[in-house]
């Protein structure tokens, strides 16, 4: 928000997005929410593609994800305020997120509430082990902020917010190669002959 023609840049993700699915907008989106840009931008291509007559009014639910060791928009949200107070002493293992007060506060949270979408937290936990399940099961690396937004949807599920039925996208803005990798305890050692059958 602070850099001219920021927001209309990130308005792409939405564009694109509506032309993957066919110019009909997916059930909900799940967006890793620090300073919102994207999630707002996505928000107003959405608006300006109704206008051209390219979408009709249906929207998605707009899911803003925050880390609970930085979760202004949430509290906000909780709250019904239309602004975010600031959140001290901020921690996640999710730097993309970890922004203690975003400049367009009241455009994540008016987004989020004209959807009919939430603004959910989840923890450093929940984070790192749904980002070992997708390298796991789908052999995605995710960065933490992507991981938070699969630890949400699977929140939402559990509560009902979503069905599984539902189209959903989930953004992972980043990979998990700009974060340092876990210990490989059973690494390949090249002076030594494979054990295939190990691995």
């Amino acid at each position: 928000m602070k850099e001219p023609y920021r927001i209309e840049g990130k308005k792409t993700m939405g564009l694109e997005l509506a032309a993957q699915f066919g110019w009909k907008l997916p059930d909900a989106i799940f967006y890793p929410t620090g300073g919102g840009t994207g999630l707002i931008g996505m928000w107003k291509a959405f608006d300006e593609l109704e206008t051209l007559g390219w979408i009709g009014s249906e929207r998605p639910k707009m899911f803003a994800v925050q880390a609970s060791g930085c979760a202004p928009i949430v509290r906000a949200f909780e709250a019904g305020e239309e602004h975010a107070e600031r959140w001290e002493d901020a921690s996640t293992v999710a730097a993309g997120i970890r922004v203690p007060k975003a400049v367009g506060d009241f455009m994540i949270l008016r987004a989020v509430r004209e959807s009919g979408g939430q603004a959910l937290a989840v923890g450093d936990p929940a984070i790192l082990k749904a980002v070992n399940a997708a390298a796991k099961q789908d052999g995605l690396l995710l960065c933490p902020e992507g991981g938070a937004t699969l630890a949400a949807y699977h929140q939402a599920l559990n509560t009902g917010l979503v069905d599984e039925d539902d189209r959903v996208v989930l953004f992972n803005c980043a990979t998990g190669l700009k974060y340092p990798m876990p210990e490989a305890p059973q690494a390949l050692d090249r002076t030594r002959p494979i054990d295939f059958d190990a691995l």
